[in-house]
C-alpha cells in the first residue's frame, strides 16, 4: 500500500477495496475501478481506534463522542466534519467518513501502514453474491484489478450503517448490519 497498491481485504461486514489515504495514484485507480471521478467519491476512512478522529475531524461534542464510544469498533460508518488536516485528495471535502471495524485484519493493516486506509466496498447489488463473500472467487474476479486480496474467511453481504453526525443530530443514511438503536 507505502507504493501504491490496492488491496481487498475483510471488514466486519462486506469485503473492502482499499489504499493508503496518501497515495494519489492509488485513489485515482480506486476512483477508475468504482467509475467515478475521484474529486466525487464518498469514501470511508478504516482508521485502527478513535485516536485517528482529532487528525481528520474537526472537534465534535461530548453525546457524539459517547455514540462513537458506544458503536465503535463495529459495522459503522459514521460521517462528521472534516478538519483542515484532511490529505490532499479530500482537502474540498466539508466531512469524512470514519469507520472502525471490529475485524483484526483491517485493523493490522491500518495499524502497520501508520494510517488510515480509504475504502470501499466491493458489495455489487448486480452480482452474485458469492462474488463478493467468497474469498476465492473475489480472488478469481479481482485479481487483475488489485494488488492483494486478503483471505479472511466467507465475509458478509450487508454493508455498514452510515450516520451522518456532522449536523449535531444523528441522521440514518443508509442502514446497514449496525443497529440503529444506538442513540
Amino acid at each position: 500500500m507505502r507504493k501504491g497498491g490496492l488491496i481487498i481485504y475483510p471488514t466486519d461486514t462486506v469485503y473492502g477495496l482499499g489504499c493508503d489515504i496518501t497515495n494519489t495514484k492509488a485513489l485515482e485507480k480506486i476512483a477508475r475501478i468504482k467509475g467515478i471521478k475521484l474529486a466525487k467519491a464518498n469514501w470511508s476512512f478504516i482508521c485502527a481506534d478513535l485516536s485517528n478522529l482529532s487528525d481528520y475531524v474537526r472537534q465534535i461534542d461530548t453525546a457524539t463522542f459517547k455514540i462513537l464510544k458506544r458503536s465503535l469498533p463495529g459495522p459503522y460508518t459514521f460521517i462528521l466534519p472534516g478538519n483542515s488536516n484532511l490529505p490532499k485528495d479530500f482537502k474540498k471535502k466539508k466531512t469524512v467518513g470514519i469507520r472502525i471495524p471490529d475485524n483484526t485484519i483491517a485493523k493490522a493493516l491500518v495499524e502497520e501502514l501508520g494510517n488510515p486506509i480509504v475504502s470501499t466496498s466491493i458489495h455489487d447489488e448486480d452480482e452474485l453474491l458469492e462474488y463478493t463473500t467468497d474469498p476465492e472467487l473475489i480472488y478469481e474476479k479481482w485479481n487483475n484489478l488489485v494488488d492483494l486480496v486478503i483471505d479472511g474467511g466467507y465475509g458478509g453481504n450487508i454493508a455498514s450503517t452510515i450516520i451522518n453526525l456532522s449536523d449535531g443530530e444523528p441522521e440514518i443514511i443508509r442502514e446497514g448490519k449496525g443497529s440503529i438503536d444506538i442513540f
